[in-house]
């Protein structure tokens, strides 16, 4: 069974194939954490729960012993006004202006499949592979009933949380904080492990140890952000890529969020993840309901690499509906950082002919197609076709392409508006800015209010009207500033804080509108590269441009850190020119595409200007790709070696059949030391081909593979293995 209940108890047990977690209604009919770690069977765990004295503590009023304080209490949803003193999960100012939501335990239940949320993207079941249990509790006094949800994918070591909170009083109400999920954990000194950066540098790692004081992680940015990634690690002091305890967190959102990492005074560690801001608020009036994000969590007892496989697991089989997410994908070429906004339809013939060449299998028209666009000044929000430019109309220049035996994409930024533009002159007041103030510019550009309805229909029009144009396979979404001038007209002065929430809310609808309408369409995320690289725009793009920096040295750190809890099939990759656009690098050709192999390969660069022999190396490059884009997308990855000097990483398929192993060397020294790589995941009792040598799966596990001393800038190298019948 996935959910065990003993009602004698009131224990609640979640099991999955290799965790557990429990809790446990216990005095004056508070719902307490009990444990989640490696899977216990046929044991209470009641015992783990504090019963020593308050010590000075604010304690419950029907304590008859002074103990039991919610602050020395393992919760499983904290709240305010309990006399918890740490960081809770839910703040609501009630109708009488008071902070304080004392819920008890009302009831349970459990049913098949996985719960659903009505307007946010969630995980979702296949077949018989999760379950739910809802336990509802009620605070009588301010009226406010909490649903609490999980979802328990048994086989992949994932259990799911999300909330309902319900006014079930006569007057509104304000909630100023809802997280998605609580979780104390009882003892343990254990680091916290974050995914910070900025443009061009995201999702770089850290690991710090989780103090007294309390560690705050988010995003004010409006999206999830560059500044720091949704998922992070809460890891056992001696946790290694191969063993310890750790414990993963993610949310499926898209917007401002926030994480909270600290120690108890007892020395309990308590994580929350959810919703987020100093600005957030939501009035909640009477019989109505508001719903949190989900969040995602797992539990590893060997190390951050079976962690890093239950997430990649997941999100491949049980997020995104796309049908790009089990079958193959183009190779692109998009003409970005080959042209730039200076390009023309024949220009883009020539980018397409050449890309052929190499293997391609689809162009994609960046920036600079539509209205009056030739910098980045102007026409956001003019979805129109600028056919003096092109020099064709849209349909015409995707036939000729489509006859090069070319799939055709296009480059949207739906979300932002240009002062130059039509549409911010005939509606001005669809953009967000606070009034009788000057608005601030990112890019050169303002933000459409997406909460508004006319706004999101205006996209879904314009957009399907493009579409529906000609024959268009691929859609790059992208979002290009920091949202920043929350204010919307149509929102009530004690509403704005409801914006930020609001603003996804709108986003969610468009994207779900557009990809349910085009089912055949591969849709692609993009946040100035990276800075809204996360669950909830994955529940509707099967993959998302990493970053803006195409360097393949920065490459490194940045796709090493997305991949803690991203498959390599979300990750946008691709080739660029050298020397780099972004930093000058001068990097092989072989290492640009050994590097870019590790995601949804591409090519962004001037294709025309490379001679005939980096064609053919460009072409048996793409070869090989496609050849192994199926085990890349789905077997799994491991981490082998991350350091100044050296950088590798494995994929092994999952009937460990074959494997690819990428090393780049990123510090090259005289008289040079052998290069061993051990790898991983393989059959011990099989044996390998490499070349023409054919090596045991046991012996490159423990002794490892020798490499030759490595020369050059950048040197790398790929090893294919093939297992011997």
């Amino acid at each position: 069974m996935t959910i065990l209940i003993n009602d004698d108890k009131k224990l609640f047990t979640l099991q999955t194939r290799n965790t557990t977690y429990q809790m446990k209604v216990g005095d004056f009919d508070y719902l307490y954490h009990l444990y989640y770690g490696k899977r216990v069977d046929h044991q209470d765990m009641s015992y783990l729960l504090y019963d020593g004295p308050s010590h000075f503590a604010p304690y419950p009023y029907e304590s008859e012993n002074r103990g039991g304080s919610l602050t020395l209490m393992s919760q499983e949803f904290p709240t305010v006004g309990t006399g918890d003193l740490g960081s809770v999960a839910l703040d609501i100012e009630n109708a009488d202006g008071t902070h304080v939501v004392n819920l008890k335990y009302k009831d349970y239940e459990i049913f098949d499949g996985k719960y659903s949320l009505a307007e946010l993207p969630s995980f979702f079941s296949k077949g018989n592979d999760a379950k739910t249990l809802k336990i509802t509790l009620v605070d009588v006094a301010s009226d406010v009933e909490v649903e609490l949800y999980y979802g328990v994918f048994e086989d992949k070591d994932v259990i799911t949380r999300a909330v309902r909170i319900s006014n079930l009083g006569v007057g509104s109400i304000q909630i100023h904080k809802a997280q998605s999920m609580s979780l104390d954990i009882v003892a343990g000194q254990y680091d916290l492990i974050h995914f910070h950066g900025r443009w061009a540098s995201e999702r770089n790692v850290e690991r710090l140890p989780i103090t007294h004081n309390v560690t705050t992680l988010g995003s004010d940015y409006g999206v999830s952000s560059a500044k720091e990634n949704p998922g992070f690690i809460v890891a056992g002091k001696s946790t290694t890529e191969m063993t310890g305890d750790c414990f993963g967190f993610n949310l499926v959102y898209s917007g401002n969020f926030q994480a909270t990492a600290e120690r108890g005074t007892l020395g309990q560690n308590r994580v929350t993840l959810g919703l987020g801001d100093n600005q957030f608020s939501w009035r909640l009036e009477p019989g109505a309901l508001f719903e949190t994000p989900e969040a995602v969590m797992s539990f590893s007892s060997a190390g951050l690499t079976q962690l890093s496989h239950n997430f990649h697991n997941i999100i491949r089989e049980n997020l995104c509906h796309s049908k790009y997410v089990n079958s193959p994908r183009p190779v692109l070429i998009n003409n970005w950082e080959a042209t730039y906004f200076d390009f023309t339809g024949k220009k883009l013939l020539q980018i397409a002919k050449s890309a052929r060449d190499i293997g391609a299998n689809m162009l994609v028209m960046d920036d600079g197609w539509f209205g009056e666009r030739s910098d980045d000044t102007s026409s956001l929000g003019d979805w129109f076709v600028n056919e003096q430019k092109l020099g064709y109309t849209l349909n015409q220049l995707v036939q000729k392409v489509n006859n090069l035996g070319m799939e055709f994409g296009i480059w949207f930024e739906p979300e932002m508006v240009n002062e130059k533009s039509e549409l911010y002159v005939n509606h001005p007041n669809w953009a967000l800015n606070f009034p009788n103030q000057k608005p601030l510019l990112g890019r050169g550009q303002l933000v459409l209010d997406m909460s508004k309805k006319e706004v999101q229909e205006y996209l879904f029009e314009r957009i399907s009207d493009v579409l529906d144009s000609a024959n268009i396979s691929y859609v790059k979404w992208d979002m290009n500033r920091p949202i920043t001038d929350w204010y919307s007209k149509d929102l009530s002065s004690g509403r704005q804080g409801e914006l930020q929430h609001r603003y996804v809310l709108g986003l969610y609808k468009v994207l779900g509108a557009l990809t349910r309408r085009y089912p055949d369409v591969l849709f692609e995320g993009c946040s100035s590269g990276g800075a809204r690289f996360d669950l909830g725009m994955l529940a509707y793009e099967p993959q998302i441009w990493t970053s803006d920096n195409s360097d393949a040295i920065n490459r490194l750190d940045i796709q090493y850190g997305t991949s803690f809890f991203y498959p390599l099939s979300t990750m946008g990759s691709h080739v660029s020119a050298s020397p780099n656009h972004q930093n000058g690098r001068i990097t092989s050709f072989e290492t640009r595409a050994n590097v870019a192999m590790a995601g949804t390969f591409g090519y962004e660069l001037d294709v025309t200007k490379m001679s005939q022999a980096e064609k053919q190396q460009a072409k048996t490059a793409t070869d090989f790709y496609k050849k192994v884009q199926e085990l890349t997308f789905t077997g799994d990855y491991y981490r082998l070696h991350h350091s100044d000097d050296i950088v590798s990483w494995q994929i092994v398929a999952k009937d460990k059949s074959e494997s690819l192993v990428t090393v780049v060397a990123t510090d090259v020294v005289g008289n040079p030391p052998f290069v061993y790589i051990k790898l991983r995941g393989l059959d011990d009792n099989s044996r390998y081909l490499i070349g023409e040598k054919v090596y045991g799966g046991d012996a490159l596990m423990n002794a490892g593979l020798k490499l030759p001393p490595f020369k050059g800038n950048y040197p790398s190298t790929r090893i294919y293995l093939k297992k011997v019948k």
